[in-house]
């Protein structure tokens, strides 16, 4: 119970703001590319794959510079990280892509599909870590000289 009164007293409109407005622009991104990718039923889920792996790269890459490299307001985490970047990823899809694979029979496929994104997922976050590690920032020139 005290903890339930803690988390609701630490609330804030302003994150909530951030993230709603963040969502208002991820989702309606998600969608016009799931327009332009055309996948017929039974067949790889593409659209909502490249989503969630490009998704997943440039959250870690996000969260690496904001976090450890320019320490960005709350505000700004939320609002991308959890707004534009939660709305535009979709676990949910892709976990109805996998079971409606399975329901109409192509159960190789929709463990294929499974695996891949959560592994390729994985991969391209620790690959957006590694990138943001490496980008030179303008500071970092100015405590070399």
């Amino acid at each position: 119970m005290e903890l339930r009164r803690r988390a609701a007293s630490d609330r804030q409109p302003g994150v909530l703001l951030a993230i709603a407005i963040g969502g208002a622009l991820g989702a309606p991104a998600r969608y016009e590319l799931t327009q332009l990718v055309h996948v017929a039923n039974g067949s790889f889920p593409w659209a909502t794959f490249w989503i969630n792996v490009s998704g997943a790269f440039v959250l870690g890459a996000f969260l690496t510079i904001a976090v450890e490299r320019v320490a960005l307001s709350r505000y700004l985490r939320v609002f991308f990280a959890t707004g534009v970047l939660g709305a535009y990823t979709t676990f949910s899809t892709m976990a109805v892509d996998t079971a409606t694979l399975w329901r109409d029979g192509h159960t190789a496929l929709g463990l294929l599909y499974l695996v891949a994104s959560m592994m390729l997922g994985c991969v391209a976050a620790y690959a957006g870590i590694v990138i943001a590690r490496r980008i030179p920032l303008a500071r970092d020139r100015e405590t070399s000289c």
